[in-house]
């Protein structure tokens, strides 16, 4: 038995899947399929175009979860960041292969206050909100300082715009070795081009249908 296939988690992750998959967000109507793409892509709206889906769980899949516990807990990792905490759905993931590989810490950031309220209550709910610092605010700034001197482990999964921003406040403390993964990268096409490149200091490969899997080579 491990923290996510035990009591109190893996009941909680049930519930919190089919809240998510119930829940809708009357913003999303307000934007055509045009308008989102270019929203998706924005340097300096991205703030306005998520808080108006601040309802919207934007959580990753089951199986996308379960790949990020098995990739921490296979790695041994004990310094985990992570853009884009949402409801903590993703997080619980994490820090539940932290608690296997014997403790660690987490650091996630989440710019609405009440997203981050939701996300410290599902981490008291399962038992992991030891192991989990939530910055509260713009990534650009939350993640700009007191950051670990290595890294094992970086999740995007906020403003897929800032990808590669995100990736140049933390590259320098990924330890050789440390794995990137993204979420919903084909929204960040400046950053798979990043990542992909033969010189950008990566090995790097589509995993499934949303995620890009990239290995920190020096």
């Amino acid at each position: 038995m491990t923290t996510l296939t035990g009591t109190p988690l893996a009941p909680l992750l049930a519930r919190l899947f089919e809240e998510a998959n119930a829940a809708t967000s009357p913003a999303m109507a307000r934007y055509s399929d045009e308008e989102r793409a270019r929203l998706l892509n924005s340097k300096t709206e991205y703030r306005e175009f998520y808080g108006s889906m601040k309802d919207l769980w934007l959580a990753v899949s089951p199986e996308t979860g379960t790949l990020l516990y098995m990739l921490a807990r296979s790695t041994g990792a004990r310094i985990i960041v992570e853009f884009g905490t949402s409801f903590g759905i993703s997080t619980l993931y994490l820090a539940a292969a932290l608690r296997d590989n014997g403790g660690g810490r987490l650091i996630t950031t989440e710019f609405e206050s009440s997203k981050v309220m939701r996300a410290k209550a599902n981490l008291r709910e399962g038992g992991l909100i030891d192991l989990v610092e939530i910055r509260e605010g713009d990534a650009l700034e939350t993640l700009s300082a007191d950051l670990p001197e290595t890294i094992d482990l970086l999740l995007r999964d906020g403003a897929k715009a800032l990808y590669p921003e995100i990736l140049g406040l933390v590259e320098s403390r990924l330890r050789p070795g440390a794995l990137v993964i993204a979420d919903n990268a084909d929204f960040a096409p400046d950053y798979l081009e990043r990542m992909r490149s033969p010189a950008g200091g990566y090995m790097s490969t589509p995993f499934g249908d949303e995620v890009e899997l990239s290995m920190r080579l020096g």
